[in-house]
């Protein structure tokens, strides 16, 4: 007699789930072992890195709960490290990140500091993009993905340390541009550092309410998000071009969100594993679902899937869903009808035209880590500039 006489169907399912259970908590628990013994690596470096006397500008959104009191323990933190006292620029709703810095560069600031959220950092990092100017930020936001996906720590002291102290890499950013837009900040190109797109995921971000965000953070988009998983899919041609300069180009497309990473991870899923910072390309995501509920959930199980296993695709099996992955340098999107689009989280306008590109290695952010990890010179902007040439 066999064992797998005596084990009905549903017995089998039962032990494949509780083995497939077990695999997911292992991994879980290998992963939170990881970073705690990767955390504790962090804190050792920043504690023994060298504070750099540098002309430092910390850029401020005020509007974040508790700015006051950050900026006068920010200044107290300057004075008893031995820095010269910083400028504070406050960022305002005719004055975004990226102008207060082009105003901190243009005073003779020589490090740029963001204080604030994903928002406020993709502001700044636009002005300093290019500038040979170190980027450092004080994440105070809600989700604060750039800081965590490059290790910057969320403590306001350890960030403070980070900042004020020789270590730097150079990390890609994004671009994105409506070129039918009748603005001409749309025309010339938003530059983003995390996660943008085109369909869905614009749309809850046009309609989530602002107190609910504030409630409820990130959540408030998925709570959002339930009122349109059945709008009319987004149909268009898109073309991307990879590394080698050769053009793809797919037609009539339908799909639900068109996204394009920089980087991969957002809180508890990781959309494109394969996104690097610095490689150099961009990480492009088309994602679709058919057959109603049952298709969204089948594409939550894939990005699942992404995100326990570390590659981007599909669930073997997986049906009334879509995940396309494909890296490049540039990507053309012409819709059919019109959409929102977005940036690191921004709302932009409706549009039915986007062109994307890459802008390799042209920001400088200072970093947790060893200098020599990255291959950047340790020094303030102006040797920074050399050991790049």
């Amino acid at each position: 007699m066999n064992f797998s006489d005596g084990i009905s169907g549903l017995e089998w399912l039962a032990i494949i789930a509780l083995v497939l259970a077990f695999i997911v908590l292992w991994h879980l628990i290998l992963r939170a072992l990881a970073h705690a013994r990767h955390r504790q690596e962090e804190i050792s470096a920043i504690n023994s890195r060298r504070n750099d006397p540098a002309e430092y500008a910390f850029i401020v959104n005020p509007s974040k709960p508790g700015a006051q009191q950050i900026t006068e323990h920010i200044l107290a933190f300057c004075r008893a490290q031995g820095v010269p006292k910083p400028l504070v620029i406050e960022t305002q709703l005719d004055k975004d990140g990226e102008a207060c810095a082009q105003e901190a560069i243009a005073r003779g600031a020589q490090v740029i500091v963001a204080v604030g959220g994903d928002g406020t950092v993709r502001t700044v990092a636009a002005g300093v993009e290019g500038t040979n100017h170190p980027l450092a930020v004080i994440p105070i936001g809600t989700a604060n993905l750039f800081a965590r996906n490059l290790g910057i720590p969320l403590k306001l002291d350890d960030a403070l340390r980070v900042a004020l102290s020789h270590g730097s890499r150079r990390v890609d950013m994004g671009c994105m541009s409506l070129p039918d837009s009748h603005r001409a900040k749309d025309r010339h190109g938003h530059g983003f550092l995390l996660i943008s797109g085109i369909g869905f995921d614009a749309t809850m971000m046009a309609t989530t309410d602002p107190r609910l965000k504030g409630r409820m953070g990130w959540l408030a988009y998925g709570v959002t998000g339930m009122k349109h998983l059945f709008d009319r899919k987004q149909i268009g041609t898109i073309a991307i071009t990879d590394r080698d300069g050769d053009v793809h180009t797919f037609r009539d497309v339908q799909f639900r969100t068109f996204l394009v990473g920089n980087c991969g991870a957002i809180p508890m899923v990781s959309l494109m594993p394969e996104a690097d910072y610095s490689d150099g390309l961009l990480d492009f995501e088309l994602l679709d679902t058919d057959g109603g509920i049952i298709g969204w959930a089948n594409l939550a199980q894939d990005l699942f899937y992404q995100t326990i296993w570390g590659r981007s695709g599909k669930r073997l099996g997986s049906v009334g869903s879509t995940v396309d992955h494909m890296q490049g340098t540039h990507a053309e999107i012409w819709l059919n009808h019109s959409a929102y689009a977005e940036v690191d989280g921004d709302l932009l306008s409706q549009t039915k035209h986007v062109s994307i590109e890459v802008h390799h290695r042209s920001l400088i952010v200072r970093v947790p880590r060893k200098p020599a990890q990255f291959g950047v010179s340790t020094s303030t902007s102006q040797s920074v500039s050399k050991s790049e040439q």
